[in-house]
């Protein structure tokens, strides 16, 4: 281990729901060396000379089949997993590049684990982890969860800068931080379309309250009567009962099923990089897809109405000269873009830059896998730096604080038979329930 030869390279994958899922395959296919590697096209497509497992780690925002089939990236193999499975399969696979997309706790986790699965091996693969998209909260919390990696991977020269700046702040190591890009942007560059195409890119829990959201639906509702003209979408996440990295605990679509909806008003699903092959507008609270945007240089706005504020990502996007309200977008404003700010958050929306964006990546990746043997694995977080808070992030894997498993962990030497497997759906399912139908009901109740 790993097992790199000159016609393969063996790369696994872990993430814990849809949205990193797309995240860590199309970085696994970006960041692998240039040998392994085809087209920029093929790229975007997630496609490589390469072998591609995916893990999918069980839980509450597991993907469904439809969500997978919506992201559009494809694998050699594809299965769910517990933690405690992954580390066992790690220790029985051979991989040259292995990707943690997880959230920063399930990063941290699977760091103590794999340095306690691979004590004695001479011989491991390189671990990648990184973001999905915008990193605006949590910085330090989640940063310091993801050290230890060998890469940890910043989408833009802001990041690099403030991560880099985290970790030294606390005397941790630095060196893993590397610079590349979103593995997603891509696309044709905009045109106008006929007829004018108005883009929404909800998300599932910016804003939260079933105010702010029964807000913004009205208000774009309200933008398509004033403008029959145009085609208004709403742009869609995940379908209820469905989980992605956030929870949605009030889905736009319950919410549009109390209105009365112009024609030209329609909720759309798919994959973002084709809606947006037809946007004209793109509007936001604070996704990531306004990045996809405003890679294709299409006119994209964040939204004012709610305020500039922490709580909902957008404060982001101070300088960026895409800020704005309703009311200015009714009556036909369309920003305009601050150059230097899209180019330090790694959106080459001017030049050819993106196509060199993960250079730096591969030439380390490159070194570490000619340099065969690699020191453990060494997070900042030890029982000894953080005994308050370390146990308890492992334990929620079923870890214990040296990163072995805790008696009664999930068994991995058999697959789950059939009555397990509707079991686990069943149990996610009530959860989701839970969350959707029954949480704010209580909330409701106790505001009484």
């Amino acid at each position: 281990m790993p097992a790199s030869t000159a016609k393969s390279l063996r790369v696994a994958v872990l993430a814990d729901s849809d949205t990193r899922w797309k995240w860590g395959a199309l970085t696994a296919n970006r960041i692998s060396p240039s040998e392994f590697t085809d087209s920029s096209e093929s790229l975007e497509r997630g496609e490589s000379d390469i072998r591609l497992d995916g893990f999918l780690l069980r839980g509450r925002a597991t993907p469904t089949a439809r969500q997978l089939e919506e992201v559009g990236v494809r694998a050699d193999s594809l299965r769910e997993v517990t933690a405690v499975e992954f580390l066992r399969e790690m220790t029985k696979e051979s991989y040259d590049i292995l990707v943690l997309a997880l959230v920063g706790g399930g990063v941290q986790a699977m760091l103590h684990g794999l340095a306690h699965a691979w004590q004695g091996r001479a011989r491991r693969p390189v671990v990648v982890t990184g973001y999905v998209g915008v990193v605006y909260e949590k910085l330090a919390d989640g940063l310091l969860l993801r050290h230890g990696a060998d890469l940890v991977l910043a989408n833009s020269r802001q990041d690099a800068e403030r991560f880099r700046a985290v970790y030294g702040g606390v005397g941790a190591d630095a060196s893993s931080v590397t610079e590349v890009a979103l593995p997603f942007l891509g696309g044709a560059a905009y045109r106008k379309k006929d007829p004018y195409t108005v883009v929404f890119a909800a998300q599932p829990s910016v804003p939260e309250s079933r105010k702010d959201r029964a807000y913004l639906l009205d208000r774009l509702v309200r933008h398509a009567r004033r403008h029959p003209e145009r085609e208004v979408l709403l742009k869609l996440r995940s379908k209820p009962g469905e989980h992605t990295t956030h929870i949605e605990e009030l889905p736009y679509q319950k919410l549009a099923q109390k209105e009365d909806l112009p024609a030209n008003f329609r909720l759309v699903y798919g994959n973002m990089g084709e809606v947006l092959d037809r946007t004209d507008l793109l509007v936001t609270v604070s996704s990531t897809a306004a990045l996809e945007s405003l890679h294709r240089r299409i006119p994209t706005v964040v939204l004012t109405d709610l305020g500039v504020r922490e709580a909902l990502g957008n404060h982001h996007f101070v300088g960026s000269g895409c800020l704005a309200s309703w009311d200015k977008l009714d009556d036909g404003h369309e920003p305009a873009p601050d150059p230097e700010w899209v180019a330090r958050q790694g959106v080459a929306a001017e030049g050819g830059s993106y196509a060199t964006a993960f250079d730096e990546a591969r030439r380390r990746i490159t070194g570490l896998l000619a340099a065969g043997e690699l020191p453990p694995l060494a997070p900042y977080y030890t029982p000894v730096t953080a005994p308050g808070y370390l146990p308890g992030v492992l334990a929620r894997h079923h870890l214990a604080p040296d990163g072995s498993p805790l008696p009664g962990a999930p068994a991995a030497d058999r697959a789950p038979s059939p009555v397990r497997q509707i079991v686990r759906r069943a149990a996610r399912g009530a959860y989701r329930h839970g969350v959707q139908r029954v949480a704010p009901v209580i909330r409701r109740m106790g505001e009484l």
